[in-house]
């Protein structure tokens, strides 16, 4: 019999942005709506997300930057999610985007983009709604220890 699974998402602070309280709001958002959320901390490089993404078999990953980085860092995670084949994540991106990066972050692969004053709902609802479900299906008898 096939079942959803809980929906596991990685928040990430990357670069040397030390400003965290909007990575953390949405990840106790993401937890209260029944997400499982792995929070990697503040000062983070595209290699640590990206591997972390990969041991913790997420299917989101939200970035959350204020540095203005965000152009030389989103490229490398994104190359590194190439690199390691793996097209089935849903990348969002958060913080302080200006308007007319917005296409070229859309551009790499990034799906959505989300600035000040977004609601948690907004955020919450467009995960939802773009995880490959394809990820979330499990047969019931071989995946029971995801309800554990």
């Amino acid at each position: 019999m096939l079942k959803n699974r809980t929906i596991r998402v990685l928040v990430a602070k990357p670069g040397l942005d030390g400003h965290d309280r909007g990575a953390k709001v949405i990840a106790r958002a993401l937890r209260d709506a029944g997400m499982e959320v792995i929070y990697t901390g503040i000062r983070q490089t595209p290699e640590m997300i990206v591997e972390t993404a990969l041991q913790e078999d997420v299917d989101a990953v939200l970035l959350s930057i204020l540095s203005g980085a965000h152009m030389a860092i989103f490229p490398r995670v994104m190359e590194l999610f190439k690199e390691q084949q793996v097209d089935d994540v849903l990348v969002v991106a958060g913080g302080i985007l200006p308007d007319e990066d917005i296409l070229a972050i859309k551009a790499l692969g990034i799906q959505g983009c989300f600035g000040p004053g977004t609601s948690t709902e907004s955020i919450i609802q467009f995960v939802r709604e773009h995880i490959q479900t394809e990820r979330l299906s499990m047969e019931e008898e071989g995946m029971a220890h995801y309800e554990e």
